[in-house]
């Protein structure tokens, strides 16, 4: 046991902040890429492996679903967190001075308003923490960083303004992975991810997605992409709210085998509080 978890960025990104939130107790380890993130767990350079799957604002998380079977590792765990953006600047800095704002394209575009209204300028970083480090390393007060707190912590930076996201619900949801599946923990509320190819003959699809609804489970999500790189050969990717060794499920998933070509279970985990907390949320709206 090395007691690391291996994540994508800097130190500071949001993947370490999710690393620190689900397990407090192991060293974050940095990559370059999610490749990297994968490759130190089956090198036994790490036990973990966090990796982002989508945002509540903005999807997918590119790549991610071609990944994650081809891993070899399995998810025992989701974890759930609020990206909360902070600007970070050099110490002393007043927010009067501040003239440009540098993080990942995507962050610089969840802090429109705050922008507009401050006059400052946006630019383009490789990601969040890198644009932290470079503006520690720069130390110009007119420039500051749009980042996690974290990052702000790691680099010296002070926090000129906190939660300046546009939308305040935004999520990103993080799988965490390691070499070996573990199904024997059972939570009020599991989940089961999976993928799956449909075989060639018509209606496929609907036919398999019958057995989920004949058999009352809840299916949160499905999800489909090329794979081999040709129109026709597609891979679906689905989430179910329960355990394999449900009743229910279990029919579901034996009623899905006779329309599949194949099938592969990349995890059984229990669902993040929050999950539940951000349902009944969306139902009180």
């Amino acid at each position: 046991m090395t007691n690391r978890i291996a994540f994508q960025g800097e130190l500071g990104a949001y993947s370490h902040e999710a690393c620190r939130t689900a397990r407090p107790d192991m060293e974050a380890l940095p990559c370059r890429t999610f490749e990297d993130v994968i490759e130190a767990v089956r090198a036994n350079e790490a036990d973990l492996a966090m990796l982002p799957v989508e945002n509540s604002t903005y999807g997918r998380v590119a790549d991610i679903h071609h990944l994650l079977p081809e891993s070899g590792l399995r998810i025992i765990d989701e974890a759930f967190v609020r990206v909360h953006i902070s600007l970070l600047a050099v110490p002393g800095t007043r927010l009067d001075q501040v003239t440009d704002a540098m993080s990942h394209t995507v962050l610089l575009g969840q802090c429109r308003g705050f922008l507009r209204d401050h006059g400052i300028r946006a630019q383009t970083g490789a990601d969040t923490a890198g644009s932290a480090k470079e503006v520690a390393a720069r130390g110009n007060p007119s420039l500051a960083a749009l980042a996690a707190p974290l990052a702000g912590e790691i680099y010296g930076l002070e926090r000129l303004a906190d939660r300046i996201e546009d939308r305040q619900n935004n999520t990103t949801r993080f799988l965490i992975m390691s070499r070996r599946p573990d199904v024997s923990r059972r939570s009020e509320r599991m989940l089961t991810s999976f993928v799956f190819r449909v075989r060639n003959i018509p209606a496929a699809l609907y036919k398999a997605m019958g057995g989920f609804a004949t058999n009352g489970v809840n299916m949160t999500k499905l999800e489909s992409y090329m794979v081999d790189g040709v129109f026709t050969a597609t891979q679906f990717y689905a989430d179910i709210e329960g355990h394999p060794e449900d009743a229910n499920v279990a029919r579901a998933l034996e009623e899905l085998g006779y329309f599949t070509s194949s099938l592969d279970v990349l995890g059984v985990y229990p669902a993040d509080p929050l999950r539940e907390t951000q349902r009944q949320a969306a139902f009180a709206d």
